[in-house]
This record gives C-alpha cells, sequence and structure tokens, in this order.
C-alpha cells in the first residue's frame, strides 16, 4: 500500500468517526425530539456540559476510561462503537467503490441508515427526517446517473408499493410506514433490481438473528426490520450487482 493511500484511508477514517460523533448525538436526541445543533453536548446523568476535549471522537472515551469527567459514571458503549463502525465502513466504501461520486452519496447514505437502525431498534419507529434525508440522497443520485434514471424510477415503487398494498389490506398491522418510505426512498438511491435484492437480504437477515434472539435472548415475536433492511441496503449498495450477477451466471442464464 502506497504512502498517499495509507494517508488517505486514516484522512477517511478520522472523517468518519467525527460524522460518527454527531450520529451518536442523533441518536440519542431525534427520539426525545430535541435539538441536533443547538443543544450543547452534555453528560446525560449530572448534565455536565461537555468540553471539546471530551468531545473527541473515539479517542476521549479511551481518555475517560468510558467515564464521565464530571461525576465518574459509566459511559454507554454505543459511544465507541458508533463512531468506530463509521469511520470503518467510510473506509471500506470508498474501497470498494474506487473513490467516486457514489463514495461520498453511499456514506451519507450509511451514517442515515446507522442512526435509523439504532433508533428502529430501540423504539420500533424510523424517523421520518431520516427517511427524508435519504430520499433527497436518492434525487442526487438520480441527477448524478441520469443514463439510468428510469431504473432508480422503478426503484422507488418497485418494493415500497408492494409494502404499501400489504399496509391497506393488512390495515397497518403486518408492516410499518417508516418501511415503506424507507425502501421507497433507497429504491430511488439504488434501482429496482438493487432494492429488491437487497429487501430478500434484509428479510432473511432479520429472520436467522431474531430467530437466534427469540431461542437464546428471550426477545419477542415483534421485530423492528429497520436495522435488518438497513443491512440488506448496504450490502447491496456495495456488492449487489457481483452477487446478482454471480448467482446469476451460476443458474446459466
Amino acid at each position: 500500500m502506497s504512502p498517499i493511500l495509507i494517508l488517505m484511508t486514516i484522512f477517511i477514517f478520522l472523517f468518519g468517526i467525527v460524522i460518527g460523533s454527531f450520529l451518536n448525538v442523533c441518536i440519542y436526541r431525534i427520539p426525545k425530539g430535541e435539538d441536533i445543533v443547538k443543544t450543547s453536548s452534555h453528560c446525560m446523568s449530572c448534565g455536565y456540559q461537555l468540553r471539546w476535549y471530551d468531545l473527541i471522537p473515539l479517542f476521549s472515551y479511551i481518555f475517560l476510561r468510558g467515564k464521565c469527567r464530571k461525576c465518574g459514571v459509566k459511559l454507554s458503549m454505543q459511544y465507541p462503537i458508533v463512531e468506530a463502525l463509521n469511520g470503518i465502513l467510510y473506509v471500506l466504501i470508498f474501497y470498494v467503490t474506487d473513490f467516486t461520486v457514489d463514495s461520498f452519496i453511499f456514506c451519507l447514505m450509511t451514517s442515515a441508515l446507522l442512526v435509523l437502525a439504532v433508533i428502529d431498534f430501540r423504539t420500533y419507529e424510523i424517523p421520518w427526517g431520516i427517511n427524508l434525508f435519504l430520499f433527497v440522497l436518492g434525487v442526487v443520485r438520480c441527477m448524478s446517473d441520469k443514463e439510468n434514471l428510469m431504473d432508480h424510477l422503478i426503484g422507488f415503487v418497485a418494493v415500497s408499493g408492494v409494502l404499501l398494498l400489504i399496509y391497506i389490506f393488512s390495515k397497518g398491522a403486518a408492516i410499518g410506514g417508516g418501511d415503506i418510505k424507507l425502501m421507497a426512498a433507497t429504491g430511488l438511491l439504488l434501482n429496482w433490481k438493487l432494492i429488491i435484492f437487497a429487501f430478500i437480504l434484509g428479510c432473511v437477515i432479520g429472520s436467522v438473528i431474531h430467530l437466534i434472539r427469540m431461542k437464546f435472548f428471550h426477545a419477542g415475536r415483534m421485530l423492528a426490520m429497520g436495522p435488518y433492511l438497513s443491512a440488506g441496503i448496504f450490502i447491496a449498495a456495495l456488492w449487489g450487482d457481483t452477487l446478482i450477477d454471480g448467482y446469476l451466471n451460476l443458474l446459466g442464464i
């Protein structure tokens, strides 16, 4: 690996964990309806207003040994996990997509999906603002991929249209409205082929993981689909075309 590539990797990772720090703010404040920009960061236990040196992504947590500087209460492991994971995923995205415009779009998409996944897992609700952000990314992707515009437009309804019918006929009992909006926005962002693959993959991942959670961790039957659909969308965005082509070749199609 060349020195320039190493420096770029470090820069992308550092940028990713900085964004990851903001994602933690979104994860905690959005469900509570709190402002995510103007309100100063503070300890959830004692209210201590964090200084700049308490807010260095990942490193502050390590330096403080996972505790509040003021009251000493143990901080959630979510902070370093989300920050590190966002940084790692950013690096992965840039390497897989070869530093293109899609690299930036997919990074923003991944961060939004990460926030969405954690919030939905905790609250069984997908904030409309995150789906709106993903929709805007979808519009941007359509503009940067005009030669495949029709595939993106079909993707908008390919899965979400079917889910909407299920929602109507089940009167909201079988699927959540947030999941429908999620598949519409990301269907526009990807295309019809990838969003169908993402949905199938997300359902498989969700079924397997939730059965394991029910068996060994006594989880209830109700599950939040957001985290699993997000995983399917991420995988489809990066490797969907390769996996689909490989499967079709295996079938001789």
